[in-house]
């Protein structure tokens, strides 16, 4: 079997070097040549300077994985694909694309024939070796022809990926997913928080993930990689206290808001994500103001403010 990926980033990149290792024909491409120059020393990786000569190397019919970053780089991708593929060629959006753009995108290449999947897909920097856990929407038909592709890059062929419904499933419940990644990473850094500043118990905090992920009720792949990161960082100081989101978090809690359904844990782990990156404090400068004001409680100066 034989198909074309296009964006060979971190994600793109390591799926490939999966599915050469398990004998599928890839031909990738990527819009920076320095990437494809990192990536063509590599053994079983074909590269093709654009993505019209990537296609010129495919069967028919094509098959062709798109990980691009979400929004108008996918949507050109997608274009150009649409311009260039015939009826029965097949398109993978595997990216962390909004659903409602996947339900478009896929009513868009059906009315030239070709089929269109959204795969949710997740596994991170170890998919490589562990697999990819991959939800599939789409026609039956289209997903039965990517059958081999997918349980390549699965964890095992019987699981890990799933055809979860029609177009746009796919990445609708990959967005579910992330919005409980969410909750549960900040729970646990609660967690651990608490642990850190009971001083008159001295917890080794690493002792206690590493114990954690054996055997306890909340061991997880999140619990292997606290307990890794603590073993060379126990305060954390090396790290910084910004933690970015990402468009799932919000498009997750747009969507309970559109449902009515309560979601506090998931949309409180979004608000504290959002105060780790306040570098101004308005909001907090406000509130000391207005604590001030009305009670006359002093204010404490920031450090930074004492050193100008």
């Amino acid at each position: 079997m034989k198909l074309a990926m296009i964006g060979l980033g971190k994600m793109g990149g390591n799926m490939v070097r999966r599915l050469c290792r398990a004998g599928i024909d890839v031909v990738g491409y990527d819009a920076s040549s320095d990437v494809r120059k990192a990536l063509e020393k590599e053994e079983g990786i074909t590269l093709a300077p654009s993505i019209t000569l990537a296609l010129k190397k495919l069967p028919d019919p094509k098959i062709v994985w798109v990980m691009v970053p979400s929004g108008k780089p996918t949507d050109k991708v997608i274009k150009e694909l649409e311009k260039r593929l015939s009826s029965g060629d097949v398109v993978i959006d595997g990216g962390n694309s909004n659903y409602h753009d996947s339900q478009r995108r896929g009513a868009i290449l059906t009315q030239s024939g070709i089929g269109f999947i959204d795969a949710g897909t997740t596994g991170g920097a170890r998919g490589i070796e562990n697999g990819y856990c991959m939800m599939l929407g789409g026609e039956k038909r289209f997903v039965n022809m990517i059958e081999p592709v997918v349980k390549a890059l699965a964890p095992a062929p019987d699981r890990g990926w799933a055809h979860v419904g029609p177009v746009g499933a796919g990445h609708y419940t990959k967005m579910i997913h992330n919005g409980i990644e969410y909750g549960m990473m900040q729970a646990i850094a609660e967690g651990f928080a608490l642990l850190h500043n009971k001083e008159d118990f001295s917890l080794d905090i690493a002792q206690v993930a590493e114990l954690w992920r054996h055997g306890s009720i909340i061991s997880s792949w999140l619990m292997d990689l606290t307990a890794g990161a603590l073993k060379n960082d126990k305060k954390m100081e090396l790290v910084p206290s910004s933690v970015a989101d990402f468009e799932e978090g919000r498009w997750t809690m747009l969507e309970a808001i559109d449902q009515g359904v309560a979601a506090p844990v998931i949309s409180l782990a979004l608000q504290m994500r959002f105060t780790s990156q306040d570098q101004v404090g308005f909001t907090n400068r406000m509130l000391s103001v207005m604590r001030n004001a009305f009670g006359g409680h002093d204010m404490k100066t920031d450090a930074s403010s004492e050193k100008k």
